[in-house]
């Protein structure tokens, strides 16, 4: 058997995030009887071990130590897995930390690793050392400790192209093996009906209507470019709705955007909080007429596939790590000044056939490249080839 210990995501069943998502498909549609998932969970209560989708899923509580509570779990997570290793007489073990946080701390628990026989596998995430959320301390930690994971990682696993480039050509020096495994989406459609009583009071609610609103979900921070896609939605002409599906709750970034701009005044803009009811988000993102897409500094990022695979005019931010995944399947602006003002503007009345032609481009992309299947599948390979 191969054993695989995941380290870095919050833990599942999953709630909100992309490494729980992806660590809940990945053991959700597991192909292979010959792979057994170790997934490390964090929790604020006792502690305890439990199976979900066939997976050994282990809790650790960890302290509120502020920004350090990441690198704590990730640690702690690291030595219980050599200790399970340890006691359990496992072979060819494979410990796969998700993003770059412990690079202080790898070089001592790998060499504790290959001692028990195993193999280190990362996955780099996105540039976190770029996020405007971090200060200069924090990022300039973040850069340091990509550096050490990928100097000691002996396969880097990377969810875009571009961040593969990226690791290549920084990393050069340290020679890394790599590949590319992208994260996933499911083209179906939503369970939830059009007149399902709650979706009705939801969107009656929030005072939307089907077709008539445009949509963003992901976490409200500056490096999303929230700001300029707010401006920009505020100087358009359209009469729709930008229906935002993000925390504000305590949100410094919030109050401060609400004070520059005076969002608040513009009755289309319309924060409606967060939604984790993952078959009403995909029947909302169903029903959207656009959805705006403003990151730039992460790699895939689940929640652009999961619009590809749902809406059919999809706006994106024209960078590379977006370019790569929407291609001909969507359109795109620019953070310059008036940029996604135009483009807003000439898809104002854009014809319901137009819209649908985007949408199975997209939607293309996302069966033929990003389906889970296909992702569960390329990381199967990669994790029965050390038994090999």
């Amino acid at each position: 058997m191969q054993h695989v210990f995941i380290i870095g995501c919050k833990g599942i069943p999953a709630k909100y995030g992309g490494f729980e998502t992806f660590v809940d498909k990945l053991t959700e549609k597991k192909q292979s009887d010959e792979i057994i998932y170790h997934v490390f969970c964090i929790t604020e209560n006792k502690p305890r071990e439990y199976q979900y989708n066939g997976a050994h899923c282990m809790e650790i509580r960890v302290p509120s130590i502020g920004s350090a509570k990441a690198i704590y779990y990730d640690v702690v997570a690291f030595y219980k897995a050599l200790n399970y290793i340890r006691r359990h007489n496992i072979n060819h073990a494979i410990v796969y930390v998700l993003a770059c946080r412990i690079g202080p701390f790898i070089g001592y628990l790998k060499k504790q690793l290959k001692l028990l026989g195993g193999s280190l596998y990362v996955n780099p995430d996105g540039h976190e050392w770029k996020r405007d959320k971090w200060n200069s301390f924090i990022k300039m930690y973040w850069k340091i400790s990509e550096n050490l994971m990928i100097k000691h990682a002996e396969l880097v696993i990377c969810d875009s192209k571009n961040i593969e480039r990226y690791i290549k050509k920084v990393y050069a020096h340290y020679r890394p093996k790599t590949t590319y495994i992208a994260y996933g989406a499911e083209v179906k459609n939503s369970v939830v009906r059009d007149d399902d009583e709650k979706l009705v009071n939801w969107m009656s609610e929030k005072g939307i209507r089907p077709y008539e609103y445009y949509l963003v979900v992901g976490r409200f921070v500056p490096e999303n470019n929230y700001e300029t896609m707010i401006m920009e939605f505020m100087k358009s002409k359209t009469k729709k709705d930008f229906v935002l599906i993000t925390n504000i709750e305590k949100n410094k970034f919030y109050e401060e955007l609400k004070l520059k701009t005076g969002f608040d005044k513009d009755e289309r803009i319309k924060f409606v909080g967060t939604l984790y009811d993952q078959q009403m988000l995909k029947k909302i993102r169903e029903l959207a007429f656009g959805y705006i897409h403003g990151h730039e500094v992460g790699g895939t990022n689940p929640s652009l596939l999961e619009a590809m695979a749902s809406t059919d005019l999809n706006l994106l931010l024209n960078v590379g790590f977006n370019r790569e995944v929407g291609e001909q399947g969507a359109v795109y602006w620019k953070k310059k000044y008036g940029s996604l003002r135009k483009l807003l503007d000439s898809v104002e009345d854009c014809p319901r056939g137009k819209r649908e032609a985007y949408g199975k481009r997209a939607k293309a992309r996302i069966t033929n490249c990003f389906s889970w299947q296909k992702i569960v599948s390329d990381y199967e390979k990669i994790f029965l080839e050390v038994k090999q």
